[in-house]
């Protein structure tokens, strides 16, 4: 397996470790519920070391990117990020990603751990622009510093004004002593926070500065497993549950990462455009049990007749509630916020609220 530049101090920690996307990676450290409520409630981090970074340089770098992802690139301002993806050319989905504006010319896209390769040759494959582009991801270490005191505690190890940072914003500065650091207002918990690129030999000064800093703000380091329910959570997608090569992003309710501007021709835009005037047969939806269960990845869903209907994609118990949520494909006739649909669980049918 792969190692980030943590993978000694999670072991050292006693964290529950295990592969993900081929890397050693922790799972939880002092159980999946301590740990989403510290997030919820004070500040955690994540090591996501993991993912990938792509450089996209050079005069032809726009242009590669209004073919190959589904938003706007040429509306991104310097210093702003944008959520998109990359349709596959039958419909689907290669990725969903960040695109990062750094300067004219110059962009970074960051894509899922598990996709680097495969998001890789697709950006090497659609190149035919001729843009520059470097695979960075082994250069680059990244924390995500999450959770509703991050900003005060993060302040504390920059001079770099986070409040003059808005959501979905960055800035290169200097943190905890080390220069050139990315300082950028995005996650995926929905808590708030920040994420922390920077080169890997600076791993270790940056992690301790951090726990260091974050003593009087109860700071715990946070597992894959807490990840996974906030962001359920919240409702944001993971790809290869939520989103893959076989969903299109206007069945996953991404039409607003999907915009269809005069000379934006990216790729599958007839299909996706066909499909955001004419509709789609099914949508993703969040959803509620109502009563206990755990709606489980691949759980089918069925009506009031016990007529299957589509499936669960993600599921979990919120830690704090211990109401059952998950997210599912299911026919749009079913798709609408207050609409009962019943997940089938073991030999029960468990009913559920489509919610916002």
């Amino acid at each position: 397996m792969k190692t980030t530049p943590f993978t000694i101090k999670h072991i050292e920690l006693g964290a529950k470790m295990h592969e993900f996307a081929g890397y050693n990676m922790p799972i939880e450290y002092s159980g999946i519920t301590d740990e989403h409520m510290t997030v919820r409630t004070g500040v955690g981090v994540f090591d996501v070391s993991h993912m990938g970074e792509f450089w996209v340089k050079g005069p032809k770098a726009l242009a590669l990117l209004q073919k190959i992802t589904s938003n706007d690139v040429s509306v991104l301002p310097i210093g702003k990020v944008q959520y998109s993806c990359f349709p596959n050319g039958k419909g689907g989905i290669v990725d969903d990603l960040l695109v990062y504006h750094f300067e004219p010319n110059k962009y970074l896209l960051v894509v899922n751990a598990s996709n680097i390769e495969k998001d890789w040759n697709w950006c090497v494959s659609n190149n035919t622009e001729g843009a520059e582009l470097e695979n960075a991801s082994d250069w680059m270490a990244q924390l995500a510093v999450q959770g509703p005191k991050a900003t005060e505690m993060l302040q504390k190890l920059t001079s770099v004004n986070l409040s003059e940072i808005p959501y979905y914003t960055f800035k290169v500065g200097t943190f905890a002593g080390v220069s050139d650091v990315i300082i950028s207002n995005t996650g995926y918990t929905g808590a708030g926070g920040f994420e922390l690129y920077f080169y890997p030999e600076n791993a270790k000064k940056i992690w301790n500065a951090l726990f260091d800093a974050g003593i009087d703000y109860d700071i715990k380091p946070i597992g894959l497993g807490a990840r996974d329910t906030l962001r359920l959570e919240k409702g944001f997608c993971l790809y290869g549950n939520d989103i893959d090569d076989t969903t299109s992003p206007i069945e996953a309710g991404l039409g607003w990462i999907t915009k269809f501007a005069e000379g934006k021709n990216f790729i599958d835009r007839p299909l996706l455009e066909k499909q955001k005037t004419s509709g789609v047969c099914r949508k993703l939806v969040r959803f509620e049990l109502k009563s206990r269960g755990i709606p489980r990845h691949e759980y089918e869903i069925v009506n009031d007749r016990n007529e299957p209907i589509g499936h669960v994609t993600s599921g979990t118990m919120l830690p704090d509630s211990k109401k059952g949520i998950g997210m599912g494909y299911v026919q749009t006739a079913y798709s609408k916020p207050g609409s009962i649909i019943y997940i089938k669980i073991r030999a029960n049918n468990i009913e559920a609220e489509v919610v916002k």
